[in-house]
């Protein structure tokens, strides 16, 4: 079998949105593949949907249910422990893909050698199948035989996953999985799993429909989700150390973390939160002290954060309380400013 296409399904039977994304894969042109959707413990009626599609499409069609929600990633792990394509591809469950998708990716694959083929995505609002804003996704500079440096900037920027295949050789060799229960497990795996490729190719095309809706989990910040993105920094870190491909990259590695754990997290954090706390504020700055104590001065930080935002993380590590104060004064001026401005022109 040439491809297993790996579904994770959480409560997404309301507004057809499950059944537009599995209608695209069903009428998928490459031949000889599967699709394995996996229910992650859903309440509403997306394990009947799945159901109904295995019924229907029995040989090309793989229903899995989870007793209990481990989240995306750990059903994304079901998934792959059954299987059977030379090649594996992801995709979200409230997204869809175009009909030649797997089919480029995998020609690309074929033609060049290449064992991780990845191409651009689009963001929509509607379910649609034409273009909306095109996202571009890794760089071509990252393309080719996977050397040293090429792995470098893999690290700090690998791309989406559900927009590519892997080689499944590869993933079972080196026993790659994801977190489970838990959020924002690509952040962790998708650098690591990278690292374990030899050869990736890009096909330049936006092949993968990126849907944005008012349930979609980033548009709804949380605390919970911020300790995930917590969490998720110092796994990147730990599964680094435990593959063996952490000092070859730690200045890379020193920069995502920073990025993830640190300045992602710090400003969604002020951003999404109604009421930001103190001690939340407090264990981000020790967090990171802990790990990285010297990352504001990493080459990167450095190159690839503005000078507002160094200003204000400088601020936060000196003093949480002066930086939560400090910030939100800055936010009332600044919606005070653009209040202003809208009144202005009405």
């Amino acid at each position: 079998m040439r491809l297993s296409i790996i579904v994770p399904v959480y409560n997404m039977a309301a507004d057809h949105k499950l059944r537009f994304c599995l209608d695209s894969l069903i009428h998928q042109t490459i031949a000889d593949y599967e699709i394995i959707a996996v229910d992650d413990a859903s309440t509403d009626e997306s394990l009947a949907i799945l159901r109904e599609y295995e019924s229907k499409y029995p040989w090309k069609f793989k229903a899995l249910q989870s007793y209990e929600n481990v989240k995306q990633g750990g059903a994304r792990n079901k998934g792959l422990d059954i299987a059977r394509g030379k090649w594996i591809g992801f995709v979200d469950s409230d997204d869809w893909v175009a009909p030649d998708m797997y089919e480029k990716l995998i020609t690309k694959a074929e033609k060049t050698g290449a064992d991780v083929v990845g191409c651009d995505y689009s963001l929509v609002d509607t379910q649609t199948m034409n273009v909306g804003k095109l996202m571009p996704n890794n760089t071509m500079d990252q393309t080719g035989i996977l050397d040293h440096e090429r792995c470098k900037k893999l690290v700090m920027n690998p791309g989406s996953m559900v927009i590519k295949v892997y080689l499944k050789a590869v993933i079972d060799e080196y026993g790659l999985r994801f977190p489970e229960r838990t959020f924002y497990e690509d952040n962790c795996a998708s650098p690591i799993w990278m690292l374990h490729f030899t050869h990736f190719e890009k096909v330049d095309e936006p092949l993968y429909y990126y849907y944005q809706h008012s349930e979609s989990t980033v548009h709804e910040i949380s605390v919970e989700k911020c300790e995930a993105r917590l969490a998720m920094g110092k796994k990147l870190i730990e599964e680094a150390r435990r593959y063996g491909i952490y000092k070859p990259y730690r200045q890379e590695f020193e920069f995502a973390f920073s990025k993830l754990y640190y300045m992602n997290t710090l400003f969604t954090y002020m951003l999404g939160v109604r009421k930001p706390k103190l001690k939340f504020l407090k264990q981000i700055a020790d967090g990171i002290k802990q790990e990285f104590p010297d990352f504001q001065d990493n080459i990167y930080y450095q190159s690839e954060f503005d000078e507002e935002q160094k200003k204000l993380a400088a601020m936060h590590m000196e003093s949480p309380l002066k930086f939560k104060l400090y910030f939100q004064l800055l936010c009332f001026y600044r919606n005070k400013l653009r209040r202003s401005a809208t009144n202005g022109e009405k």
